[in-house]
């Protein structure tokens, strides 16, 4: 389901400035073609801040349906028109690459990204994932740790993004399963349990990019 005209979009858009490339702006859709959608100067939030876009810039970016749904697509800026306002014009997603979101589904994509955990003030080691997702993580480590189900973790995960830019997410997550392997290891099933919004939406964002990489190879 494509985006239509005078639908809302939230947008997040792609720099090597961490804490510019976490901030989320919101548009308006004002027209489109065949090829690209036309959006509103986006706004800060809270501020009422204008973002200034310009001609490559990557977009992360998500609209939201009557029932919830949440609908994520990467696009990028194609340029600008001069109307009676000054419009952007991104490109039009394919109706294949937009991913559905609803609230209690979260994508979940296979991924070796490194995480550091703690168990208590005197216990600390790293991880590396071999799923990540909106909702929860699997990862392995050795199996000297004595995690089992029902254990709350301190996790920070590095999260690195297509266009270079590295995140650190940080939240608490409660062990499901713990699963022992031939090799010593264990495999460790958690969900989140404290973690904010902008946290997980770094998350999402990055299963996103990592699901059109996998859909193009």
């Amino acid at each position: 389901m494509l985006p239509k005209v005078n639908q809302i979009i939230y947008l997040q858009v792609a720099s090597s400035d961490e804490e510019e490339a976490a901030l989320e702006y919101k548009s308006r859709i004002a027209d489109g073609s065949d090829n690209e959608l036309l959006i509103e100067i986006p706004v800060l939030e809270g501020t009422g801040r204008y973002k200034r876009l310009f001609l490559g810039d990557e977009l992360s970016a998500y609209y939201l349906t009557h029932d919830g749904v949440k609908h994520y697509f990467n696009s990028h800026v194609l340029g600008l028109k001069e109307d009676v306002v000054r419009l952007v014009r991104i490109q039009k997603p394919d109706p294949d690459s937009i991913t559905k979101i609803q609230r209690r589904h979260f994508l979940r994509v296979a991924s070796e990204l490194e995480i550091a955990i703690r168990l208590s003030d005197h216990v600390r080691f790293l991880g590396m994932t071999d799923d990540v997702g909106g909702g929860g993580i699997s990862f392995l480590c050795d199996g000297r740790w004595p995690i089992k189900p029902e254990t709350e973790l301190d996790c920070w995960l590095l999260v690195p993004y297509r266009n270079g830019s590295i995140e650190h997410t940080q939240f608490k997550a409660e062990v499901v399963r713990v699963k022992k392997l031939e090799t010593g290891r264990i495999q460790v099933m958690a969900k989140y349990v404290s973690i904010t919004d902008g946290e997980r939406q770094k998350i999402i964002r990055y299963c996103f990019e990592r699901q059109l990489d996998v859909r193009k190879r």
